[in-house]
């Protein structure tokens, strides 16, 4: 049954205006998407949520409707103060007539749900619920009802995905003979938060903080580097991608956000910035490649059933024992017999396994020798059983999980095999991380996915006593909390601290004001321990917006609680690139030009996978090759109108990009 609830201040019963977007959903990413395209693209948006309360979100005893309208207060309060303090991103208000997000609540979205939102006028529809099956039957629907409609879909499957992006996108070619193969491209996206958000929350574990961004093939690789001391020159890199905050080495301090006003970190500076910022660290861009194609996550200690996993340690030496006992053997008998090596071998095999006669008329060392070699012989016995009695278990128990080895340290302790869990375990294995995984559920997703991986897995409830110290908490490296619960997180965290309070740690946390007071208790208390807080959504809304807008975004960073976009932008119809210089193109604190593809539009391959890699030698050249991925850019190079470029972009910079383009367009 179909229900409107009246939003922030807009009028009941408004219809939205043509060109507007449309966001289904039902949990977090819904709302913070809605919140993304209002308040940062200046768009209008209906949202469309389930009636009542949904069981999947975060436990807070706030209605749908008052989620959102809290969610959508406090983000434009931010965003306000945010735009305020920093216009770098260009003049004027995004927000500016703007009208409040229109929020409806029906329980599928069918159509006749679709068509009071306006699915007809609409240029853009999400479709971000937590279920696959609802997504593509929606976006089935909404491609029937709308051929031009612009669908960006959240599924998890990726194969699945692949394969209904090319179903829709053939549909709508269906419907618009002659389409442009560019809009084409852009009419349908599949995204999936857990792939968009895993490498962040991955990077978290790694020793340091290198941050890679690996996605449509292009390798980009940044570090997070300290403030110099007294005399020292810090290595610019490619380019200096951020400030970090000034209150990051202070133990009371917060991560900054876009609330945080002069304390917040600043992206994208200019030269002359980052010379008089002074105690502030700084990500810098390191290197720009194509990436090795995507290789199997490994499973814990080799492929197949190594040695040992099939057999234990005891065993193992007890065989290497009697093995060097049989050679001592056989040295003996050459040093006391003139027999051939191979003659004294075989001779001694069969006294070790009873099966050679006596030897009665042999001289005595000879004797010795086959005595000894019986005595040998007793001790194979045993060892025999127990290595065929170890390995019928280890087969018998090949389907079940692996138990946490005694010896292992340095590890990654794992939180949650939900969706997020899933992905984030599969990037750490990549990366060839020991991890050790802690589930409640013994039928959670990622569960086949560990075991066939022989991940060791402790079955139990997180906060109940024993089940971390089963992890080996004590010898980690550090803990990833990634339950769907915040108050599971945060125990889990208090506790681990307690046991090391030396301990890495990365907290999922849906509500940014609480992530904000968890992280400055943590830090004041443990100020010599790395921590950090996350939210999926707030990760991955960027990279849902971007697509909403029919953009390519190749990934989003986070640079503490703010998020730095990488999208790839044709040049033609962008007043602020086409026809400036590399150098005059950049926008401090808005957006920066990192790499340029300079194939012809007609050879173009959206795949940057597939473009040969080319950098001018000492960034001396002005004139790029005619086709390739230029990264070693020259300041004076002209960008021109069928150049196709990389950019690192705030989330305002790349609103800002956009809008200014549709007010060229518009002109023309």
């Amino acid at each position: 049954m179909l229900g409107f609830v009246p939003p922030l201040p807009q009028q009941p019963g408004r219809p939205p205006s043509s060109g507007h977007m449309i966001v289904c959903g039902d949990d977090a990413l819904a709302r913070r998407l809605a919140v993304e395209l209002r308040f940062i693209y200046g768009e209008r948006v209906t949202l469309l949520l389930p009636p009542g309360r949904d069981a999947g979100g975060p436990e807070t005893p706030l209605t749908q409707r008052g989620r959102a309208a809290a969610l959508f207060g406090r983000m434009s309060a931010a965003m306000n103060r945010a735009g305020n303090a920093n216009g770098a991103a260009g003049s004027g208000d995004t927000n500016a007539g703007v009208e409040a997000v229109r929020i409806m609540e029906a329980p599928e979205p069918s159509d006749d749900v679709l068509e009071e939102a306006g699915i007809d006028r609409a240029a853009a529809l999400a479709l971000v619920y937590d279920d696959d099956e609802r997504n593509i039957r929606a976006a089935l629907t909404a491609r029937r009802l709308n051929p031009r409609l612009r669908l960006v879909i959240r599924l998890y499957n990726r194969k699945l995905g692949q394969h209904l992006e090319e179903l829709l996108d053939q549909a709508a070619a269906v419907a618009m003979p002659g389409i442009d193969p560019a809009l084409l491209d852009a009419s349908t996206t599949v995204l999936s938060d857990a792939d968009t958000a895993a490498p962040a929350l991955a990077a978290t574990a790694l020793t340091g903080s290198s941050k890679i961004i690996q996605a449509e093939g292009l390798l980009l690789r940044a570090a997070e580097r300290p403030p110099p001391r007294a005399g020292e020159n810090a290595d610019p890199g490619l380019c200096t991608l951020a400030l970090l905050s000034s209150t990051t080495n202070d133990p009371a301090g917060a991560e900054g956000s876009d609330s945080s006003g002069d304390e917040a970190p600043l992206l994208l500076p200019d030269e002359h910035t980052v010379a008089a910022a002074t105690g502030r660290g700084t990500v810098v861009l390191e290197a720009i490649s194509r990436a090795d194609p995507d290789r199997p996550a490994t499973r814990m200690g080799g492929r197949g059933a190594p040695l040992a996993q099939v057999f234990s340690r005891r065993l193992r030496w007890s065989a290497l024992g009697v093995a060097l006992s049989a050679l001592a053997l056989v040295i003996a008998s050459l040093l006391t017999t003139e027999d051939t090596a191979l003659h004294s071998t075989y001779l001694t095999l069969l006294d070790i396994l009873g099966m050679n006669d006596p030897a009665e008329d042999a001289p005595p060392a000879r004797q010795v020798i086959q005595i000894l070699s019986g005595v040998a012989g007793l001790l194979l016995l045993p060892l025999l059983i127990a290595g065929v009695l170890e390995a019928f278990g280890t087969l018998r128990t090949a389907s079940s999980l692996r138990r946490t080895p005694r010896g292992l340290s340095g590890h990654v302790v794992l939180l949650g095999l939900g969706k997020i869990g899933t992905r984030v375990l599969v990037r750490l294995r990549e990366l060839d991380i020991p991890v050790v995984v802690v589930e409640e559920d013994p039928d959670a997703r990622g569960i086949p996915l560990a075991r066939s991986m022989h991940v060791p897995t402790v079955i139990g409830d997180v906060t109940q006593e024993g089940v971390l110290e089963a992890a080996k908490i004590r010898r980690a490296h550090a803990l990833l909390a990634l339950t769907s619960i915040d108050t599971t997180n945060l125990e889990a965290t208090l506790y681990a601290r307690s046991v090391k309070p030396d301990l890495r740690v990365a907290l999922r946390l849906y509500d940014d004001e609480f992530a904000t007071a968890v992280y400055r208790t943590l830090r004041t208390a443990h100020p010599q321990a790395l921590t950090r807080s996350r939210s999926v959504s707030h990760l991955a809304a960027p990279a849902f917006a971007v697509a909403m807008m029919g953009r390519q975004i190749l990934g989003a960073v986070p640079v503490e609680r703010k998020v730095m976009l990488f999208a790839a932008l044709e040049v033609a119809g962008h007043p602020q690139l086409e026809g400036h210089t590399v150098e005059q193109a950049f926008r401090s604190g808005a957006w920066r030009v990192l790499a340029i593809d300079t194939t012809p539009p007609a050879d173009r391959n959206p795949d940057l996978a597939a473009l040969p890699p080319y950098a001018p030698e000492g960034g001396g050249d002005t004139v790029p090759p005619p086709s390739g991925l230029v990264w070693d850019l020259h300041p004076g190079y002209v960008l021109r109108a069928q150049d196709r470029v990389v950019i690192a972009a705030t989330r305002r910079g790349l609103a800002e990009l956009l809008r200014r383009q549709r007010s060229a367009a518009s002109r023309r």
